[in-house]
């Protein structure tokens, strides 16, 4: 077994760094640590979470531990509620707990890989004058790919409408817009800072990103270009 981090290198690229000396030999994870994180960073942060927990549960790679995994820490941040409270209100021990948990279920899950909503927020964090939060970043990102990758795994969709307590049916990236709303993330990708001359440098560094190579569905240049344009608003 091996563990991974992203890191940032010199040059702008986010690079995948996996060793098994990366293993810690104890690992802390005490929600009473995160009492005091902003509402905006527990928002980003949290979104991050969730994204790790749908895309490694949509990777098509056949995994059953890390997808039921995945689908407890949704069913955590999202199903449970524990998200919305937890930026609402920071000292809510239990809302945290569960985020912790949801957030350690998210990372064990993506052991399968990730998708392109982290191919393209790495590629947008490279840009290191426009200091794009991560989480945010894929939390804007996230309902964009849901809309692109559903014709790819419908009955995965309906797994993660039962995890998000959602309807039968129900439209997710639009759930998913609507929690976006309720937290207080950005509504697009301009309110970011970023533009469309932004555009080429992101989706060139998104296709050759490690993550890109795990989304559910297949995505081109010409993808990534019109999911990019549609994120920005």
């Amino acid at each position: 077994m091996s563990v991974g981090l992203i890191n940032t290198l010199n040059n702008g690229f986010k690079e995948t760094i996996v060793s098994p000396n990366l293993i810690p030999s104890t690992a802390i994870c005490d929600p009473e640590l995160t009492l005091g994180l902003p509402p905006v960073l527990t928002a980003g942060t949290g979104m991050d979470a969730v994204t790790h927990c749908i895309e490694s549960f949509l990777v098509p790679s056949e995994n059953p531990p890390c997808d039921g995994v995945a689908l407890e820490g949704l069913t955590r941040a999202i199903g449970k509620g524990a998200l919305q409270r937890a930026v609402e209100d920071g000292s809510d021990k239990d809302a945290r707990w569960d985020m912790m948990m949801a957030s350690y279920e998210g990372a064990l899950g993506f052991v399968k890989g990730l998708g392109s909503v982290h191919a393209l927020s790495h590629a947008a964090g490279r840009l290191h004058e426009k200091r794009l939060h991560h989480g945010t970043l894929n939390a804007v990102l996230l309902p964009h790919l849901m809309r692109f990758n559903e014709v790819a795994a419908p009955e995965k969709y309906e797994r993660i409408r039962f995890a998000m307590g959602l309807s039968e049916g129900a439209n997710v990236a639009d759930a998913i817009e609507v929690l976006n709303q309720k937290i207080g993330m950005p509504e697009n990708l301009s309110q970011m800072g970023l533009d469309i001359s932004d555009g080429p440098g992101i989706v060139e560094n998104a296709l050759v990103d490690l993550a890109h190579r795990g989304n559910a569905r297949p995505a081109t240049e010409g993808d990534y270009e019109a999911i990019y344009e549609a994120a920005l608003g």
